[in-house]
């Protein structure tokens, strides 16, 4: 078989997966897990060829800091750094994916590029780097949806996603030297952007009818407060 067209067709085949409107929370879950995979290989390749990417980070005020803006979310400059966003990744990731089918990947692209430009015109004079800005977008956007959309999917994918990392509503503000918040506040602005912009794109569950719920039964409970009426009337 040739290569090209092998290659070609994997490539086919994985964009259909990613971009399937239908997709499961297991999908979404290995949709997320392989963009960290990707940041471990990364960071493995770096570790391993000992070479410094920093420069990849976004350089405030500066024309090669704008290579940052595509680059910077993919670099981390610990292992503890790049374990630390992992997880939130994998699971706020999982979430945005599994929850909001049409606006997702809108979503996602908007906090990579609104987080990297508010850090590269407001930020403090360093390299700005890691996925820090992308967990707090993706939190950020969760939180904000469920508050407005107020559907049953929502406000569970809320309740998790504050559950687990809520303490992210105070680390948009500076706390250690070191970390930067910049991208972390930038990161959140975008995410409560997009809520906003699309919390009207993506389609609410079915609500359930049960048998209590049926409209003889409202029926019925009209009909003896009418009766209740009429008889007093009489009586009066």
């Amino acid at each position: 078989m040739d290569i090209k067209y092998f290659s070609c067709e994997i490539l086919k085949n994985l964009y259909l997966f990613i971009m399937n409107k239908n997709t499961s929370l297991q999908k979404s879950i290995l949709i997320a897990s392989a963009f960290v995979i990707l940041l471990w290989i990364i960071k493995c390749w770096q570790t391993y060829y000992t070479i410094d990417l920093y420069q990849l980070g976004v350089k405030p005020h500066t024309l090669a800091g704008l290579v940052g803006i595509l680059t910077a979310p993919l670099i981390h400059g610990s292992w503890q750094h790049v374990l630390g966003n992992s997880l939130p990744l994998i699971l706020l990731g999982s979430l945005l994916i599994y929850g909001y089918p049409k606006s997702r990947w809108w979503t996602i692209v908007i906090i990579w590029i609104f987080s990297g430009i508010g850090v590269w015109l407001f930020a403090r004079d360093s390299f700005h780097f890691g996925a820090s800005g992308l967990t707090h977008g993706l939190f950020f956007y969760l939180f904000t949806a469920g508050i407005l959309r107020r559907d049953k999917r929502s406000s569970v994918l809320l309740m998790i996603a504050f559950y687990m990392y809520g303490s992210m509503v105070l680390t948009i503000l500076p706390t250690e030297q070191g970390i930067s918040f910049e991208y972390h506040l930038f990161g959140a602005i975008a995410g409560l952007i997009s809520a906003i912009f699309f919390r009207h794109w993506d389609p609410k569950l079915k609500e359930k009818n049960y048998s209590w719920q049926k409209q003889e039964g409202i029926d019925e409970t009209d009909d003896l407060i009418n009766d209740e009426w009429q008889n007093k009337d009489s009586e009066d």
